[in-house]
């Protein structure tokens, strides 16, 4: 790409969301309409505009948004047994529960109770395992948004040398994962890495997946380079410090508005598929 690519977040989110319609269209002709249900723990302020954003999405989209508020008192014991209840519930096709939970409750054991069907936000070690061996139904939802905006774009990984700045189970791990089996040659790089920067300068795809502000530096960066910036901190500020990066770069994600918007239309679009797939299951039993 001889023109610098600005890898516009919105413009992916909307045409996802537009392939989405006639789909939801297809599912309310057979009665079904597709359902995500939230769970918040506590009283996060953080965390309930993010469940907020999400249950809007889903509701303009037609998608139902099943919202559970618990109580910031809540036992793992408790929220174990309203995940089993939507487990059961045929209505609701897709879980999330919003992170993080209040101390006293065990995340982890809470995010492999979701029943693997209705995993949409990629959050149980099985999905994980599936989605690293290639035939994963909804890797983690970030991965997901990074691999749409390649594919809108054109930005092909095969042969490519791809650097992963963040080894977190629901993003940098998955996202090498992902682009591994797009035949990259994937180096993942954590707070551990020394010589960060020389591995970063030796990338052809660069994810920044470390939680820092402007933490991956322009002078970083290879001539041509894709620069995809997963991080979203405090004040509107990506992992990559976006003026120096977008220098060198051939292409880069901006911050707001670019993986950000893509990873909630990817919700919608697993839960959509989950949905796609309980009205095949009911079909194949009639």
């Amino acid at each position: 790409m001889e023109k610098k690519v600005i890898l516009d977040g919105n413009a992916v989110a909307a045409s996802v969301k537009e392939s989405l319609k006639e789909r939801i269209n297809l599912l309310a002709q057979e009665g079904i309409t597709p359902c995500l249900a939230t769970i918040l723990v506590g009283d996060d302020p953080s965390s309930e505009t993010y469940v907020r954003m999400k249950g809007n999405a889903c509701e303009k989209l037609g998608i139902i948004s099943k919202r559970i508020h618990l109580p910031k008192e809540t036992t793992t014991e408790e929220l174990l047994e309203t995940i089993t209840e939507l487990n059961e519930d045929e209505k609701v096709h897709g879980i999330l529960l919003q992170h993080p939970v209040p101390e006293q409750i065990d995340e982890r054991k809470a995010f492999e109770t979701i029943a693997i069907e209705k995993d949409v936000d990629g959050v149980t070690s099985l999905g994980y395992g599936q989605t690293a061996f290639g035939f994963g139904v909804y890797p983690s939802c970030t991965p997901a948004a990074i691999l749409e905006i390649m594919d809108f774009y054109n930005i092909d990984a095969s042969g490519k040398h791809a650097v992963v700045v963040g080894r977190s189970p629901i993003l940098g791990k998955p996202v090498s994962a992902l682009l591994l089996n797009r035949n990259a040659t994937v180096t993942t790089c954590h707070s551990y890495t020394s010589n960060l920067e020389q591995f970063v300068k030796q990338a052809d795809i660069v994810v920044a997946a470390v939680g820092k502000p402007n933490f991956i530096q322009g002078e970083w960066i290879k001539e041509g380079a894709v620069v995809l910036d997963a991080g979203y901190n405090k004040g509107n500020i990506g992992d990559a410090d976006y003026e120096s990066c977008a220098e060198k770069a051939s292409a880069i994600t901006p911050v707001p508005g670019g993986v950000g918007p893509v990873t909630i239309s990817m919700l919608l679009k697993h839960t959509v598929i989950s949905a796609e797939s309980y009205m095949s299951k009911k079909s194949a039993t009639l």
